[in-house]
């Protein structure tokens, strides 16, 4: 055995021609130039996508902010009881028989009366011509006050109704004198009356709670639109994916990820899940017409039908997630719990399900996330189009009985022909996205909360 080096020709230095260790040769400084350029790049990619993100959340906020604000009107009506209770009995079944048209008199009246205590001069010979500056849900406000309170038949009550859709786009800008010229609704002497009673004080713009809390409204009448019927549309439809996808999502990524043999059979459902979650989001909803309406006839435009729609919808990213989850746990956990005497059940559902509930849990929330915002299915199950006016009577109803959700919400007022729709639609848009921002930091609290290291 002797010492031998190994034979070849050995690799020549390469020459430093700069003169100097301390200097860089080209070939460095090329590197060194095209790191920077990446950089430079990947910094450049960065900020146009910032600067595009900040602009669409410009626009959606001063496009949206305006329809959480509303102009009202305040009305001294005088209840009459020669038009509302001619018997004098308070009998309800007898004022219900007083319909919306005969308190359009009683308006017109206290209009002019208001602009008369006001010292305000009506342009128009006519008292109707005044009642375009109020919302024409004015009657079925006053009505209904009425019907609740009729011990106040007779006495004089200041009600504050809704001004027009015109006259509120011209208090927040949206109408101007020039659009004026070619709309049959509202001319400029009424601007003229408006503004007049703005300094007056008698027409007054504020928050508008019931763009939150409450319904739709019809084309004529979107002063009066809100969005809280369409919220707990979604809320129901949430509460049915969530007790559906998130058991039946994490059984099958459990068996598929700890229990399942590997063969063909498994291989086949893998690719078909993948597959799934790639399927556009309309398909679904084909899929629920033809399946939970026409064939099993569940009610049509019932967050049930949403609910189970979305639950398809929503499975595979929860089963990926939740696989993604139990593989990322390291398989020592496994070893060491099998080594001390548990079985294959008591090491993945002691163990393995606890350190992977955080990915489990985030998967879930996006997962809900997603659906929350579809819009796709919805519309072939009929939730698109239906104009969501009541609130639910109970649990069941809220479940079974037609209702929208705010994307489909949303959607329908954008195709509304009145610009005070395409307003509403932005501020549905605001609120959609709070709910998803919402989620999304729940997601990363529950993430950090149940976070385990090992």
């Amino acid at each position: 055995m002797t010492d031998a080096s190994i034979s070849g020709p050995a690799a020549k230095p390469r020459p430093n021609t700069s003169g100097s260790l301390l200097e860089l040769d080209k070939g460095t400084r090329r590197r060194n130039a095209a790191e920077k350029r990446f950089r430079a790049y990947g910094m450049a990619a960065v900020g146009i996508g910032l600067i595009f993100l900040l602009v669409l959340l410009f626009t959606i906020v001063r496009n949206g902010v305006p329809a959480f604000t509303q102009t009202f009107i305040e009305l001294p009506v005088t209840l009459s009881e020669a038009k509302l209770d001619k018997s004098g009995n308070r009998d309800i079944e007898e004022i219900k028989k007083v319909t919306t048209f005969g308190y359009g008199g009683l308006i017109n009246s206290a209009l002019e009366t208001t602009l008369s205590d006001a010292g305000i001069a009506s342009p128009f010979e006519k008292a109707s011509e005044l009642s375009k500056l109020i919302s024409s849900s004015a009657a079925a406000q006053i009505r209904d006050y009425v019907l609740t309170h009729p011990d106040d038949i007779g006495k004089t009550v200041t009600f504050e109704v809704l001004a027009s859709s015109r006259v509120d786009g011209y208090e927040k800008g949206r109408v101007t004198r020039v659009a004026l010229l070619n709309d049959k609704n509202l001319d400029a002497e009424h601007l003229d009356v408006a503004d007049q009673m703005k300094e007056a004080g008698v027409l007054k713009r504020r928050f508008n709670w019931d763009f939150i809390l409450g319904a739709d409204a019809s084309e004529s009448r979107p002063e009066q639109a809100g969005i809280g019927v369409s919220m707990l549309g979604s809320l129901f439809m949430m509460l049915v994916v969530l007790v559906l996808s998130l058991p039946i999502g994490v059984a099958a990524s459990v068996y598929l990820e700890e229990f399942a043999p590997k063969n063909w059979f498994t291989d086949i459902i893998e690719v078909n899940i993948s597959n799934l979650a790639a399927v556009p989001s309309i398909v679904f909803g084909i899929l629920g017409l033809a399946v939970f309406i026409q064939f099993i006839e569940l009610p049509q435009s019932a967050p049930l039908v949403g609910g189970l729609v979305l639950t398809l919808m929503t499975l595979p990213t929860i089963i990926i997630s939740t696989r993604a989850s139990l593989k990322a746990v390291p398989p020592s956990i496994r070893d060491a719990a099998l080594g001390v005497g548990a079985s294959k059940m008591q090491s993945v559902f002691h163990h393995v399900l606890p350190l992977a509930m955080p990915g489990i849990l985030t998967g879930t929330i996006l997962g809900l996330a997603q659906a929350l915002g579809e819009t796709a299915p919805l519309l072939l199950i009929g939730m698109v189009g239906y104009i969501a006016s009541n609130y639910p009577d109970g649990i069941a109803s809220g479940f079974l009985d037609p209702n929208s959700a705010m994307p489909a919400q949303i959607y329908e007022w954008a195709k509304r022909a009145d610009p005070a729709y395409y307003e509403r639609a932005w501020g549905g848009i605001i609120i959609l996205l709070v709910f998803l921002m919402t989620m999304n930091i729940i997601a990363i609290i529950l993430r950090r909360r149940f976070e385990r290291r090992w």
